[in-house]
């Protein structure tokens, strides 16, 4: 088990330096060769020629691309000082970037948005895995039953209807029509049963969407599995159904789940745009929609960075589980 840890840590590491490089390369090097002056895209096209030109400076646009690199590497690691116009701005560790439209450090934001996109993308997960698996494996269960087709017709129309359609649609009816929970976001750190009010509905919207695809995945894989030998070989053994269900069947379902949800849940730390947007969420969902309004675009480079460095991290926890799941893996 310490060599398969060792070697997806190692894998880790080299993923998220070419996460790195190609976040890098998105933002500096392609617009280069595109024809577009980068620091237009740092200050916004409106801005005067003194300005761009300090931008540039700051950013040392002028030095060769291997400079730039690695002083985009060092800002990460061990901050970074922005010289350039005839003043000098600090950018400390983790410097993710420095918007120069609203001269503020980008890794702040992130660290004051985080916590609700972390709050919205966990809690969400909870209620989709509880309700996607159950009703897969139900309907995997109980195929070609009443409950079958219902279970798959309302899995159906979680996929098909958009998150502002029934985001909008909760909030009329059980917040402003039944009164029942809160329309407005509260942090945690000021009332928890004020913020878990407000949580609900962005919870179970959210789930609605992602719960609806778990459980079809659930009940597809679920129906391949319990065809398998070494299924029909633990029923002829006389083994309990619950057992051959709990113990067989769903450690085989389990693994595509697992691999969906390390993509799933890392995408989601980079906020669920629609979600913030329709709750009146504060998160770097709603801070990415406000970024790309403004042309603000360190937000948006270090809002990539986190969301990409998430879905690394996202699957290496799942490899981890893999090794759990299936010890067979551990000797892959």
């Amino acid at each position: 088990m310490l060599t398969y840890l060792v070697r997806r840590l190692f894998a880790v590491v080299v993923m998220l330096i070419v996460v790195m490089l190609a976040v890098f390369g998105i933002f500096f090097l392609i617009p280069k060769w595109t024809g577009v002056d980068p620091a237009t895209m740092f200050v916004g096209k409106q801005a005067d020629a003194a300005a761009l030109e300090g931008v540039r400076e700051k950013l040392k646009l002028g030095d060769p691309i291997l400079v730039q690199l690695f002083d985009f590497f060092k800002g990460i690691f061990v901050g970074r000082d922005y010289t350039g116009g005839g003043d000098t701005v600090h950018c400390s560790a983790p410097c993710f970037g420095y918007s120069f439209k609203n001269e503020q450090a980008v890794w702040p934001v992130l660290v004051d948005r985080l916590p609700v996109t972390l709050s919205l993308a966990l809690g969400a997960m909870v209620v989709w895995l509880v309700i996607g698996l159950t009703a897969g494996v139900i309907s995997a269960l109980r195929r070609g039953t009443v409950l079958d087709r219902v279970t798959m017709g309302v899995a159906l129309s979680g996929v098909s209807l958009p998150i502002y359609f029934t985001g909008l649609l909760s909030l009329a009816v059980f917040s402003y029509g039944l009164g029942w929970v809160s329309d407005q976001y509260t942090p945690l750190h000021e009332s928890f049963p004020a913020w878990f009010s407000g949580m609900i509905l962005p919870w179970l919207t959210l789930a609605f969407l992602y719960g609806a695809m778990y459980a079809r995945i659930t009940r597809a894989t679920m129906l391949e599995v319990m065809g398998e030998d070494y299924i029909r070989t633990a029923r002829a053994k006389g083994v309990r159904e619950s057992v051959v269900i709990r113990k067989h069947a769903m450690r085989s379902t389990m693994t595509p789940i697992l691999t969906l949800l390390g993509v799933d849940l890392g995408a989601l730390m980079g906020g669920a745009i629609l979600t913030e947007t329709t709750f009146s969420l504060p998160g770097l969902g709603q801070a990415v929609l406000t970024a790309i309004n403004q042309r603000d675009l360190p937000l948006i480079l270090g809002v990539t960075l986190i969301t990409a460095s998430a879905v690394v991290i996202a699957n290496l926890v799942v490899d981890l589980l893999y090794g759990v799941i299936d010890p067979r893996v551990r000797l892959a």
